[in-house]
């Protein structure tokens, strides 16, 4: 009988099955109490969560579906996976930036139209193709908001591109900046970005802070003529705004991967439906990091690309292993290890690590943890859950 119960909430690559092995049984049962749930797109804010459930790990980078909130006050972890559809997103906005440039679908869709003129065909494409010229992006300026791993595989594939960079991102990683090619300059102040931009992306999560952030203000910054493309999320952009600016004609183009009914067959935006991650690399790829992070969790107590929780990964170097949820207040460790000690447990190594207002520890051991100890341990203030592996 497996060990372990994984909940599918949508279709979910069968490459999954590479990285479960027979510890572990898959099922769509939505009534199913399992231990790790996977999850795309499928809304839970309504969701029953069963009592073994320890993790939910969404194939995709954002966590709109999820409510993390409440799944953090129940001591779930939850994972994302980002950069693994990375690249899928970075193509179509390098399609989105000559899209952007040239009129292409325009001149696609008149083109269609013409279906049936027969012989008439050659001499109207030659009179009518003039109406869908537009500029090269060859030494153009495009402003990128946000370096995380889809911003910098633009900015790298546009300088191949013969494009001139400049890239936003006040929380720029060391270890992402490493990968950024030194041809792109990095602004410090995102009104310079927005002057100077002949184009720009935008690659940063929906927060309070960042929605509606292209809106009538930001817009008076830039350009005339400023081409803006859209493949992180809708509602960065103010709509309304976006429209009258299309319109004025201060927005050559606005491309977004998020249409809604209001920006459908607006001159000037041309909205794709929601390609960005839809390739099946991109589809395999977050299947099978959703589930290695989940798989490690569920094992180890490690956890990577949490949204809720710390990151914490320690390699197995004692017999057993402990891990111990925590408020993020003074004295937890010394209370854990001096727990720990007085009941004769040796410590072989252990890992602490905090995010917000939580802590998390994973404790390895030499000798076997009985459950007395862990229940006398789960009596301490401060101690939120207690798992051994």
């Amino acid at each position: 009988m497996a060990e372990y119960k994984i909940l599918k909430l949508n279709e979910i690559s069968d490459e999954i099955n590479g990285v479960f092995d027979e510890k572990y049984s898959c099922t769509d049962d939505v009534s199913a109490d399992a231990d790790g749930i996977i999850v795309r797109s499928f809304k839970m804010a309504d969701f029953e969560t069963g009592s073994r459930l320890k993790a939910v790990a969404r194939a995709g980078a954002g966590v709109n579906n999820i409510p993390v909130e409440s799944m953090t006050e129940k001591n779930i972890v939850v994972f994302n996976t980002p950069g693994a559809n990375a690249n899928a997103v970075k193509e179509l906005v390098i399609c989105a930036l000559l899209l952007a440039s040239r009129k292409i679908s325009e001149a696609v869709d008149w083109a269609n139209a013409q279906k049936g003129k027969g012989g008439e065909v050659p001499k109207l494409v030659e009179k009518f193709k003039n109406q869908f010229v537009g500029p090269e992006i060859s030494g153009k300026t495009l402003g990128i908001i946000g370096l995380g791993a889809i911003g910098i595989l633009v900015a790298n594939a546009a300088v191949g591109l013969n494009v001139k960079v400049l890239g936003y991102d006040p929380y720029l990683s060391v270890d992402a900046a490493l990968t950024l090619s030194n041809k792109v300059e990095r602004v410090k102040d995102i009104n310079a970005l927005y002057q100077r931009s002949d184009y720009i992306t935008l690659h940063l999560p929906l927060l309070p802070a960042t929605e509606g952030m292209i809106n009538a203000e930001t817009l008076a910054k830039m350009k005339d003529g400023v081409r803006i493309i859209n493949c992180a999320r809708g509602e960065l952009v103010n709509s309304a705004d976006i429209i009258a600016a299309a319109r004025s004609k201060k927005v050559a183009k606005y491309v977004t991967d998020f249409p809604s009914d209001e920006l459908l067959g607006v001159e000037n935006i041309v909205a794709i439906p929601h390609l960005g991650a839809s390739t099946p690399e991109a589809e395999d790829n977050c299947a099978v990091m959703a589930a290695r992070q989940l798989k490690d969790y569920l094992e180890n107590g490690n956890i990577t690309n949490s949204v809720n929780y710390p990151t914490a990964v320690l390699a197995r170097s004692g017999r057993f292993r402990l891990t111990v949820t925590h408020k993020n207040i003074s004295s937890m460790i010394a209370q854990a290890t001096a727990f720990l000690s007085e009941s004769k447990i040796n410590i072989s190594n252990m890992i602490s690590a905090t995010r917000g207002n939580l802590g998390y520890m994973i404790i390895d051991t030499d000798g076997v943890i009985p459950q007395k100890t862990v229940d006398e341990m789960k009596k301490i203030d401060g101690f939120l859950q207690i798992s051994v592996y």
